[in-house]
C-alpha cells in the first residue's frame, strides 16, 4: 500500500514539489505541524453529534478559532458551520434576506453583483431566492460606479445588498470600495464582501471595518486547510452585530421543526452538523496559534510582494491585464495572452500545458477573462521558486516568438505538442522537428530536478463533454459458469 501511494504521489505535481500558481484559489503549502493534530484520536474520533458534555475541549478550540477569525475580519461574530465557501456565501445571503424580512422589507430581493465577482456569487444568490443584477466593470477592472448608481436608481427599495469580491477577481484593490459600500447602505441594502481573497487582507485590513456587513472565509485557502482533491472545506461566515441573530442555527435543535419554516428573526442551518467540517479545524487553529498576528500580517505582505515581483518581471513578456495604484497588483495578477494568440496561434491553454514540462502546475486558465492566465504565488514561495517560474515563462515566450518570426509553424512547434512524458522523449521514434532536449529540458535547471507528467496532451474540452470509459469492456471478462466469482 505504501509503495502504491508513493507511485500515485510521484505522478502528482503537488505543492510539496512545486508552486501551484492558481489565481483566485490561493494554493499555499499546508504546514505539516498543523496537519498532524487532525490524526490524533482526541480530535479524529469525535462524532459530529457527540453530547456536549463529552466535547468541552473540542468546543473550546472551536470557540477560540471563531473569536480569532472575528478579530481578523472585524465582525461581531463568526460561525464555522458552513462546509465550504459556497455554503458560507449562501449562509451570508440568507442572513441578509432574513434580516430584511424580519424588518418588514419583504420586497428587498435584488442583489447587485459586479461583473468582476466570483462566479459562485450569482449561483449562491439564486439559491437564496434573490434576483441577480450585474454591475458593469470599468476599463481598468474596477467597479463602474456610474453603472452602480444607475442600478441603485432603477431598483431602489428592492435592493437587498451587493456582493463585492475584494480585492477583486481582477487582482486589484478597488479604490472605490468604501464609496460603493456607502452607496448601497444609503439605499438600504447590506454589503456582502466575498472573503475568498482574504490572503491579500489578513492582518492589514478588515472587511467589517471598511464597510462589510457579512463575509465568508475560505479556511481551505487563506487559513491552510488543504485545498482541492474533494476533501472537506470550511467556509465560515462572519457578520456585523445586527446580523448575529441570523447566523446558521443547529439543525439538530429539538425545538426546530424541519416540517415548518424557520421562525422570523432567526437564522437557518447551513449543514446537518452544528460545527460543519469540525474535524479539520485544528489545522487552521494550529496555523493561527503558531504564526500569531505578526506572522499573519507578514504572510499577507509576502503574498502581495511575490505577486508584484512576478508581474513586474514578466510584464514585458506577457502584459498584465489589470493594475491598480502605481501600476501594482494585489496578491495575484492576470497575464493577457490574447494578442500573442492572434499573432502566433498559441493559446493560454498551450502555455498552461507547456509549463508542465518546466515542472510547474498551470495557473488559472481563462478566468475571469478568456484567453488569460491568472497567477497567484502566495507567501509559500521563496525568491528562488519565483525566479524559476519567471525563467520558465520567459523561455516559453521565446518559443512563441519563434512562431511569430516564422522560424517554425505553430503546428510543428514544441509548445503545440507539450507536455512530454518520459516514455515519449526516450522512444526510439521521434517525429518532431525540435529536439528531445528542447522538449524535456528547455532550461538547464531541469537537468537537476525533472518532473515528467504521466500522460501526454489531452483534449480537455472533449473530455468535459463526453463520457470516456477507461475500464475494460464486458467482453474482456469470462462469465462462464466455471469462472464466475461470488
Amino acid at each position: 500500500m505504501l509503495r502504491y501511494l508513493r507511485t500515485l504521489a510521484d505522478k502528482d505535481l503537488a505543492l510539496d514539489r512545486t508552486m501551484i500558481p492558481l489565481g483566485s484559489c490561493t494554493m499555499k503549502l499546508n504546514p505539516t505541524s498543523a496537519m498532524e493534530p487532525i490524526s490524533w484520536p482526541e480530535f479524529a474520533g469525535i462524532h459530529p453529534y457527540a453530547p456536549e458534555e463529552t466535547t468541552a475541549g473540542w468546543r473550546a478550540l472551536i470557540d477560540e478559532l471563531e473569536s480569532w477569525l472575528a478579530d481578523i475580519t472585524g465582525y461581531a461574530q463568526v460561525s464555522i458551520q458552513p462546509n465550504a465557501g459556497s455554503q458560507g456565501e449562501l449562509a451570508g445571503l440568507l442572513a441578509i434576506r432574513r434580516y430584511h424580512v424580519a424588518n418588514g422589507d419583504h420586497g428587498r430581493d435584488v442583489i447587485l453583483i459586479p461583473a468582476s465577482a466570483h462566479g459562485t456569487n450569482a449561483a449562491s444568490a439564486t439559491l437564496a431566492n434573490l434576483r441577480v443584477v450585474v454591475v458593469k466593470t470599468a476599463d481598468d477592472g474596477s467597479i463602474d460606479v456610474a453603472d452602480l448608481d444607475a442600478k441603485i436608481e432603477q431598483h431602489g427599495e428592492h435592493i437587498a445588498g451587493i456582493m463585492i469580491t475584494y480585492p477583486s477577481t481582477h487582482g486589484v484593490f478597488d479604490p472605490e470600495v468604501r464609496e460603493v459600500c456607502d452607496k448601497v447602505h444609503a439605499a438600504g441594502g447590506q454589503v456582502y464582501i466575498d472573503g475568498a481573497n482574504m490572503n491579500a487582507l489578513a492582518g492589514w485590513a478588515r472587511p467589517g471595518a471598511f464597510g462589510g456587513d457579512v463575509s465568508h472565509l475560505n479556511l481551505h485557502k487563506t487559513f491552510t486547510i488543504p485545498h482541492g482533491g474533494g476533501g472537506p472545506g470550511v467556509g465560515p461566515v462572519g457578520v456585523a452585530k445586527h446580523l448575529v441573530p441570523f447566523l446558521p442555527t443547529d439543525a439538530n435543535d429539538p425545538q426546530l421543526d424541519p416540517a415548518q419554516p424557520a421562525a422570523e428573526g432567526t437564522g437557518v442551518p447551513s449543514t446537518a452538523s452544528r460545527y460543519g467540517s469540525a474535524g479539520v479545524l485544528p489545522i487552521s487553529w494550529s496555523y493561527l496559534a503558531m504564526v500569531g498576528a505578526q506572522g499573519l500580517t507578514e504572510a499577507t505582505s509576502h503574498a502581495i510582494l511575490g505577486a508584484n515581483y512576478l508581474a513586474q518581471n514578466l510584464k514585458d513578456s506577457f502584459p498584465v491585464l489589470y493594475t491598480g495604484n502605481a501600476g501594482l497588483v494585489a496578491h495575484e495578477c492576470i497575464f493577457d495572452l490574447r494578442e500573442l494568440t492572434d499573432a502566433s496561434g498559441v493559446t493560454a491553454a498551450d502555455v498552461a500545458k507547456r509549463l508542465v514540462d518546466y515542472g510547474f502546475h498551470a495557473p488559472t486558465l481563462s478566468f475571469p477573462v478568456a484567453g488569460t492566465l491568472m497567477v497567484e504565488p502566495t507567501e509559500s514561495e521563496d525568491l528562488g521558486e519565483l525566479d524559476r517560474f519567471i525563467e520558465a515563462m520567459r523561455s516559453i515566450r521565446a518559443e512563441i516568438q519563434e512562431i511569430i518570426d516564422g522560424q517554425v509553424a505553430y503546428e510543428d512547434s514544441v509548445i503545440h505538442h507539450a507536455p512530454f512524458t518520459a516514455e515519449a522523449v526516450s522512444d526510439d521514434e521521434w517525429d518532431f522537428t525540435f529536439t528531445r532536449q528542447q522538449a524535456a529540458y528547455p532550461v538547464a535547471s531541469l537537468r537537476r530536478d525533472k518532473y515528467f507528467p504521466p500522460v501526454r496532451r489531452i483534449d480537455e474540452a472533449y473530455g468535459d463533454r463526453n463520457l470516456v470509459c477507461t475500464c475494460p469492456p464486458p467482453e474482456a471478462f469470462d462469465y462462464s459458469d466455471d469462472n464466475q466469482e461470488v
